[in-house]
């Protein structure tokens, strides 16, 4: 019987959505980026922020859930020992790697696209006096709410990617943590020009971008900076697959 690639999606599919830990981490991926965003909404009273930054407050949580979530997708097989038989089933082996990252990146999308427009929606129903309020009509609103699943979405893929690459769900998980959360802090402490210059292109401050309604001096551009996340998802993702392709399960 030919493997087709909508049967190894499908395949895929049926792994990710049979697990317990799928809904479990979904969920806490969802109510992290809601739930800060209406209590950073609720208790915000200065006017540095926008109510589309206090309700997406949460995103940077919601990013390492999503991302917790690829990784496990991707390296779960390789903690089991399934991998071999789902290698065997598909030869071509780059296919798995390419349906995992679209079932990961898909449910992530959706997830994430869906929570921040509750987060905004409930955020904006509690936000305290002298906060402007925003519609969805209001320029870059729409954008930044969007672009926020599209950045979640994206790091789900690098899950996926970093945890074929490592073989190991908390490797990958390690990784992802220290490149969204610890890089950033440790290009802090670099001399201010050299800071600076490379703090926009970090992988968490470029993809960050699409969901700020105002770029700084030192800020990218909102699908600048996406595409700049975009292409460290494609490197890890190029890794990925030329360890599955050249070495054994």
């Amino acid at each position: 019987m030919k493997i087709t690639p909508g049967g190894v999606v499908a395949a895929e599919w049926t792994k990710f959505s049979s697990l317990r830990s799928t809904w479990i981490t979904t969920g806490i991926s969802v109510v992290l980026l809601i739930a800060f965003g209406v209590i950073a909404s609720a208790s915000f009273s200065g006017d540095s922020l926008s109510a589309v930054d206090l309700a997406l407050s949460g995103s940077t949580l919601a990013g390492l859930a999503v991302g917790v979530l690829g990784a496990l997708l991707g390296a779960g097989e390789y903690t089991t020992g399934m991998i071999r038989a789902t290698l065997a089933a598909v030869p071509h082996r780059l296919p798995v790697l390419w349906s995992k990252s679209l079932v990961a990146g898909a449910a992530a999308l959706v997830t994430m696209t869906a929570g921040a427009f509750a987060a905004f929606a409930l955020g904006s129903a509690v936000l305290n006096d002298g906060i402007g309020r925003a519609g969805l009509g209001d320029d870059g609103v729409l954008r930044a709410l969007l672009g926020a699943g599209c950045y979640l979405g994206l790091v789900a893929v690098l899950g996926v990617a970093l945890g074929m690459l490592v073989r190991s769900s908390a490797g990958a998980i390690a990784i992802l943590a220290g490149l969204l959360l610890i890089v950033p802090g440790l290009a802090a402490l670099l001399p201010d020009p050299v800071s600076e210059t490379i703090t926009p292109y970090l992988p968490s401050n470029a993809g960050s971008a699409v969901m700020a309604l105002t770029q700084g001096e030192n800020t990218l551009a909102p699908w600048t900076g996406l595409a700049v996340f975009a292409g460290y998802v494609v490197v890890a993702l190029t890794a990925a697959a030329l360890r599955l392709k050249k070495t054994d399960a």
